[in-house]
């Protein structure tokens, strides 16, 4: 039984060292349904296969086989002049990386290739060790927008990472989709200048998603300094925004924000006004009753749901109210 086994696994491996194309692609997806070990050593050899669909059907192959062994081999791979094969080996290596592989992806970093260095960025978040920090840092100050943002966007991912003054300035990024994810990283960082940065974002960006990232990251931080930004930003034109910032306000309840709050219930957006109901909930202010009453017939039916608990949350923390 075993050497019939052996036999056929012999014969798909010959047929891979064919001269023809047309025996070597046959002999790859024969390998890759077999999911054979002894196929592991051959498989690498094909990814240096002069014709690209081998190489990329050699790739998802190996990543079928999830065998750690053939990680250096499609790091590599993350070179391709192909982009179909790059693709395929980030993914596989998604999967297959683990921390015993940071020493080979922080050398890769200094290859002098972009695309290698935009995937083992990526890749660097799988692991979230704090050593890869000196290594990322380099890239704030990349040429290219798409290694700075990938640099940044890794940044979040490194456990212990509580600080990183850099990484702030990137919150004047020219490009918009660093200042984006550089809003999404300023949330899990804990340097003094994190908050009023966000807040100058939040009331000043051109870019909307700016403005919605950054509001997401000071609910993250429920810091009472940005109150004064959350109530500018309730007016922002972009729904998004509105939206998030209200949710930033329910962490820091302020009697300040209290008619703005209540204007929310009007917004034309249901998202806007039922984050406003749960808002004035946590205020727990009474003068909000009247209006959190009118929302009682909103057409949203969740607007309606979080409209009655902020009433009754409002209703529960003054005695005097409910028993009225």
């Amino acid at each position: 039984m075993f050497s019939d086994a052996d036999s056929g696994l012999n014969q798909w491996l010959e047929m891979l060292r064919s001269g023809e194309l047309s025996d070597r692609l046959v002999a790859v997806k024969a390998l890759q349904h077999l999911g054979d070990e002894g196929a592991l050593d051959p498989l690498i050899v094909a990814l240096q296969d002069e014709n690209l669909t081998v190489q990329k059907l050699a790739v998802t192959a190996l990543w079928e086989l999830a065998n750690p062994k053939a990680v250096p081999a499609l790091v590599e791979c993350l070179m391709s002049i192909d982009e179909d094969i790059r693709s395929e080996a980030l993914s596989a290596l998604g999967e297959l990386v683990s921390p015993d592989h940071l020493l080979l992806l922080l050398d890769a970093l200094h290859r002098d290739s972009t695309e290698m260095q935009f995937s083992v960025l990526v890749l660097l978040r799988k692991i979230h060790d704090a050593q890869s920090l000196p290594y990322v840092l380099p890239f704030f100050d990349s040429d290219y927008a798409e290694l700075r943002e990938a640099a940044v966007t890794t940044l979040r991912y490194l456990n212990q990472v509580e600080r990183c003054q850099p990484a702030i300035s990137l919150m004047s990024d020219t490009s918009e989709s660093v200042r984006r994810a550089t809003a999404l990283t300023l949330g899990h960082l804990a340097d003094a200048e994190v908050v009023p940065a966000l807040c100058q974002s939040l009331t000043s960006d051109p870019d909307w998603q700016v403005r919605r990232n950054a509001a997401k990251s000071l609910a993250l931080h429920a810091d009472a300094q940005a109150v004064s930004a959350l109530e500018t930003a309730l007016s922002d034109p972009h729904w998004q925004v509105r939206k998030f910032t209200l949710q930033a306000l329910q962490k820091t309840p302020n009697d300040r924000t209290l008619p703005k709050l209540i204007n929310a219930l009007t917004d034309e957006y249901s998202d806007v006004r039922r984050d406003a109901a749960i808002a004035l909930g946590k205020l727990k202010n009474p003068a909000a009753l009247n209006a959190l009453q009118q929302s009682l017939d909103d057409p949203d039916r969740d607007v309606c749901i979080f409209t009655q608990r902020a009433i009754q949350s409002i209703q529960e923390s003054t005695p005097e109210t409910s028993n009225a």
